[in-house]
């Protein structure tokens, strides 16, 4: 984790010595031009050792763990790192704001040379003893920590060996000692005993401690009778590809007469051939068990030939990108137990000499919650189950363990195997993931990460790596799938069409990542009563969860503070903004959602650092003009304000990414003017960066100006009026990476004239009056989006014909929306039409009287909701052929309609809800 830090002040080295940076220095101090170069020079040299380290970190990181000495020493360079940011931050400070340079910096007018050149007097020298202890901490290194490694790499393989231990462990489990498995080992059964002579792979997937190894050695047990021959083999990060083949060559000539010659001394090619050779024409099962690399499954699948004998070889991984090279259809991931289960598996390892090992009444709350701690993991369950075993059955001694179980799991000797299961997936996360994972335990337990949220959080901290042409957010989008494949985080929902929503982590990962959050000073969660951290020490990083005093003893020590998040939306917040700014003028992140902040004050300029700034569903009512000052935005979250307004000045922040500036007006969203912006007439075409504008009111000049933002993946544009639709699509056809866009017409009459968008579309909403005649035939509206567009919603678009035939070629469309958007009679699904929709919407229709569907429509529909219409009165015809819907929502219907619903055949079997008219 200390390679993240130092890389980190590596890039804000390197800022601080960009050229534009440095020539504006120089003019502005051109009487210091000697010190100035020296103290450069000193930062360029510090920045090279820097990385030195970095480089040597990430390379020896792994062989070090568990060595005191080298931890200590670690912690010492950590220290040295945080006063090379703060200094540079200083020297970035004083030297200047942005000059059109990028994230650069230039003198302000009227500077104040004097305390300017002081600062830079103190800089200099302070570079200086920093060079120093650069220096003493090499010698350190080389005279001790390298005495007591002397030469020896035995830490390095600790957790993997322990982790191995407990995979020998989990080979030998008994029949008995196994819970909830007994569907997962039907289903692997069925596809290693299937008559299909075809070679395949089958992949059992999920994270550490769910059982994979042991569910595995079960069937192992049960079906390897069944082949000619078999062989059980476990892979590691750290394995030998050579011992690995000569594993499977000894494993498969085991008892046999006929064992070749030599094999502890053939090589890799004639361990190869072979395998290759005694295999071909045999009906063979091989384990390979914990294979963490595609590159490990190819490096040693070579040798095992393809026949056509039925042959199976099956793979335990906790990564998703091994679990894909599974045959078509033979991936098994492994979820937590269910709760029955988990209590079951509890009660058996807690309790094994009770009768039917019962738990006895009076410790039956505190072992539910116990259980309750361990979310489901055989794992944690099995080792907290051992370890209260042998303890006393008392009420106070499990409230006792109940109370600390935490600090339990994290240093009990007993449950190391959880530690080191789990600790090992962290251990071998590439260095640029790990900053990302531990982040996320500063937040609270069961906390749900959105997806878009996340990444500009992530982009704003400086984690996130450009990657050749790709956006810094399709970057961080790939950082997120590599740790839900690597089952670092859970995947708790995807939108309509598949792609990644939201996410959290499992809680016992969540313990083990904070205490590594601690141990690395990486950053603190305060909740009241209890502070995950030192706010002195650890006080770079501060999540609130909870607070209730005064927020100025919370800030009574901190100045180095780079990131503050506010998750208790009733924290006292008066006199926040100007105590931040005050204190902590290098801010990066200030995310305040929530809270009631009336004003922002105008020191909020100073903070020259800050790259997110979140105001979301406060009470701000305007923005200073300190505001373009902040070179540095990238995310500026105005969403729910009070704001109706916003400085012309915002036109200068040329490295916005992101701006939310949305009012809801009505919650429904089902009036025309639901949501309303912010005017931006001038400059807005300064902002090329942007890729977010929510939510703009359309005027003559932005209208021109939008197509200048040809970075644009997101826009809302409201207040269109007629005369601005040829221009609006001039602009939109410029943006070739715009996935989501929502038009709004000024009033009820006015017509949107749309006459072309982006192929790039995926989601579109149209709020106004459409032209006749715009969704039929051809469609050419929605040609050019007709492969990606996913989700269509109409409002009051007032249409007299049916657009159904025409929106139809939209095969891929998963949600379709109807509010106010059709004035006829009827609505009719054709067989085949629609075949990948799941939600369908239909609201405020008032003459809408028939809808039919027919055998073989929307295939896959999964929500329906009708409401609000008020002609129908009869049973929608064909509604029984969506079987089976999810959810099925009639909404405002009148009683006559309630007691035809009520007798209908059609939904007999279904759940559904209602909501009568007034």
């Amino acid at each position: 984790m200390a390679e993240i830090v130092l890389l980190l002040v590596i890039k804000k080295i390197g800022v601080a010595l960009a050229n534009g940076v440095a020539d504006q220095a120089k003019a502005h101090f051109s009487k210091y031009a000697t010190q100035l170069t020296e103290l450069q020079r000193s930062m360029g040299r510090v920045m090279m050792e820097l990385r030195v380290i970095h480089d040597v970190l990430c390379q020896t990181d792994i062989r070090n763990r568990n060595n005191p000495v080298y931890d200590g020493w670690l912690d010492e360079v950590r220290k040295v790192a945080h006063v090379m940011e703060d200094m540079v931050d200083e020297y970035l400070y004083q030297v200047g704001r942005e000059h059109d340079i990028g994230c650069c910096f230039y003198m302000k007018k009227g500077f104040r040379k004097p305390r300017s050149l002081l600062s830079l007097n103190q800089i200099a020298s302070n570079m200086k003893e920093t060079e120093k202890d650069l220096a003493h901490l090499s010698e350190v290194k080389n005279r001790w920590v390298s005495m007591v490694n002397n030469g020896d790499n035995s830490n390095s393989n600790y957790i993997v060996k322990r982790s191995q231990d407990l995979a020998n462990i989990s080979r030998s489990l008994d029949e008995e000692d196994l819970v909830g498995v007994d569907k997962n080992r039907e289903i692997l059964q069925q596809w290693l005993g299937g008559e299909d002579a075809e070679f395949s792979v089958i992949t059992v997937h999920g994270m550490g401690g769910l059982g994979k190894t042991a569910l595995a050695a079960n069937i192992y047990r049960k079906e390897r009778e069944k082949f000619q021959c078999h062989a059980w083999v476990s892979i590691s990060q750290t394995y030998s590809r050579e011992d690995v083949l000569m594993n499977i060559v000894k494993e498969l000539f085991k008892d046999r007469i006929d064992v070749p010659p030599n094999i502890g001394t053939m090589d890799i090619t004639c361990l190869e051939d072979t395998l290759k050779n005694f295999l071909v024409q045999k009906k063979y099962l091989i384990i390979m068990d914990d294979v963490w690399t595609p590159e490990a499954f190819d490096d040693l699948s070579r040798a095992l030939p393809c026949n056509d004998k039925g042959s199976r070889l099956l793979i335990t991984t906790r990564e998703g990108d091994v679990a894909t090279l599974a045959s078509q259809g033979h991936i098994l991931t492994l979820e937590s137990l269910p709760e029955d289960k988990a209590w079951d598996l509890f009660c058996k390892k807690s309790f094994s000499r009770e009768t039917c090992h019962e738990c006895p009444y009076e410790l039956k709350n505190m072992s539910e919650e116990i259980v309750s701690k361990c979310k489901g993991l055989p794992l944690a369950i099995v080792s907290v189950g051992s370890l209260l075993h042998v303890r006393e059955k008392t009420v106070e001694e499990w409230r006792r363990i109940n109370d600390q179980l935490t600090w339990e799991i994290i240093n009990n000797s007993r449950l190391g195997h959880i530690r080191n299961i789990l600790y090992l997936s962290f251990i071998y996360l590439p260095t640029y993931l790990k900053s990302c994972f531990v982040y996320c335990s500063l937040f609270p337990e069961d906390h749900l990460f959105h997806r878009k949220k996340l990444v500009r959080l992530w982009m704003a901290e400086g984690f996130i790596v450009e990657k050749g042409v790709s956006t810094l957010e399709e970057v961080a989008e790939g950082y997120l799938k590599e740790l839900v494949n690597r089952n670092m985080l859970q995947l708790v929902e995807r939108n309509s069409f598949g792609r990644m929503r939201r996410f959290k982590m499992h809680d016992i990962v969540r313990e083990l990542a904070i205490d590594l959050c601690h141990k690395d000073h990486f950053g603190v969660q305060f909740e009241e009563g209890k502070c995950g951290g030192s706010l002195q020490r650890d006080g770079r990083r501060l999540v609130v969860q909870e607070l209730k005093k005064d927020i100025q003893q919370l800030f009574s020590s901190v100045h180095g503070l780079r990131t503050f998040i506010a998750l208790d939306k009733n924290m006292p917040s008066f006199n926040l903004l100007p105590l931040l700014s005050e204190k902590s003028r290098y801010m990066t992140v200030l995310e305040l959602s929530g809270l009631p902040i009336m004003k922002v004050p105008d020191a909020i300029g100073d903070l020259f650092n800050l790259r997110h700034l979140g105001l979301r569903d406060t009470k701000v009512k305007l923005l200073p003009r300190s505001i373009e000052k902040l070179s540095n935005l990238l995310t500026l979250d105005l969403c729910g304000s009070d704001i109706q307004k916003v400085p012309a000045g915002i036109v200068k922040l040329k490295n916005l990414r992101h701006l939310f500036v949305e009012k809801e007006n009505d919650q429904s969203d089902r009036v025309l003017r639901s949501k309303s912006g912010v005017c931006i007439p001038k400059g807005l075409g300064n902002l090329t960066n942007l890729q977010t504008l929510q939510t703009l009111e359309a005027q003559d000049e932005s209208v021109r100006q939008l197509g200048q933002l040809r970075q644009l993946g997101s826009l809302r544009i409201l207040n269109v009026k007629e005369i601005y639709c040829e221009r609006l699509c001039e602009s939109l056809v410029q943006m070739p990476f715009l996935s989501l866009l929502d038009v709004g017409a000024s009033d009820e009459n006015e017509v949107l004239m749309l006459s072309a968008l982006p192929p790039s579309l995926q989601k579109l909403g149209l709020r106004g009056r459409l032209a006749e005649g715009i969704l039929l035939g051809e469609c050419p509206l929605l040609q050019a989006a007709e492969q990606n567009l996913h989700d269509l919603r109409l409002f009051w678009s007032q249409l007299r014909e049916d657009p159904l035939p025409s929106l139809s070629r939209l095969a891929n469309l998963t949600v379709l929306w109807f509010t106010r958007a059709y004035n006829g009679e009827k609505l009719e699904f054709l067989t085949g039409w629609f075949p990948k929709l799941k939600m369908l919407y239909l609201w405020d229709l008032p003459n809408l009287k028939q809808l039919e569907i027919k055998q073989g429509a929307m295939i896959t529909l999964e929500d329906l909701v009708l409401s609000n219409l008020g002609s129908m009165v009869e049973v929608p015809l064909g509604i029984e052929f969506l079987l089976p819907l999810q959810y099925l929502h009639f909404g405002k219907i009148t009683r006559d309609f309630w007691a035809a619903l009520r007798q209908c055949p059609g939904i007999a079997g279904m759940q559904w809800e209602y909501t009568l008219r007034d």
